[in-house]
């Protein structure tokens, strides 16, 4: 009789997309964290910064589908910026060739997570702009009763746009660094990353509340302070990946 016998080391099961619940407090230590990587290697992590706004805003520009082929590579650019922080955590300078490393990672499972976003936001405006669209024929009228009814069918949809966009937030926040580090589906990774955001909704709250403000005041001198807010974000989007999911 034979008998099989394993041989070591066993390979590892497939990461479930387990992640865990941490304390609010904990969005203060993600943003240190991001400011951490940035004063590292801060001249990098500009440049970088730099070729990045010049992608998305190029893009941006574009008549027509510009907007849409910048969706649609924001999960890789997204994981270009979290594997330089994956560097830097490493005591390495991120490079500028690093914000198109997840061309070489996982491109086709990032680039289907750009497909989804992309066709979630494209349905997003489609409903906002049929509310909106319909409450402006409320100005038709002519009369006060239908300009009202016309700017409170806008603030509906704005509304709307916002319940609406929140999940899905919710759902790509985490995706691209679970793709990227433990080789998730794009399916998978948005439904661990949604599941994980809902666990900590206290903790998102005041991240938001502290990046809103950071925001302000990174607009106040022409803009130029979003060169140091964008690298202390994604620092802070990798510190709250390991926390949440890393760390358990």
């Amino acid at each position: 009789m034979s008998h099989r016998i394993n041989t070591f080391p066993l390979q590892a099961p497939p990461f479930d997309g387990n992640s865990r619940a941490v304390a609010a407090g904990n969005a203060f230590e993600w943003l240190k964290q991001g400011w951490a990587q940035f004063v590292a290697f801060p001249g990098a992590w500009i440049a970088l910064t730099v070729v990045l706004l010049v992608i998305v805003l190029g893009l941006s520009i574009v008549p027509g589908v510009g907007v849409l082929a910048a969706h649609l590579l924001t999960p890789l650019l997204v994981a270009g910026m979290l594997l330089a922080c994956e560097k830097v955590s490493r005591g390495e300078s991120p490079a500028i060739a690093d914000l198109f490393a997840g061309l070489r990672e996982k491109s086709s499972a990032l680039l289907m997570l750009g497909i989804l976003y992309m066709a979630a936001m494209l349905l997003i405006v489609a409903i906002v702009f049929v509310v909106g669209g319909t409450s402006l024929s409320g100005l038709a009228m002519g009369s006060s009763l239908g300009v009202g009814l016309a700017f409170g069918g806008i603030f509906f949809a704005l509304l709307l746009s916002l319940a609406l966009s929140v999940p899905l937030v919710m759902a790509i926040w985490f995706a691209p660094a679970l793709v990227v580090f433990n080789h998730m589906t794009p399916r998978d990774a948005l439904k661990a990353s949604f599941t994980a955001c809902l666990k900590n909704t206290l903790p998102f709250l005041v991240y938001g509340l502290l990046v809103l403000v950071l925001m302000l005041f990174a607009a106040l001198p022409v803009f130029l302070g979003f060169l140091v807010l964008l690298p202390v974000i994604a620092g802070s989007l990798y510190a709250s990946y390991r926390d949440i999911f890393v760390a358990n």
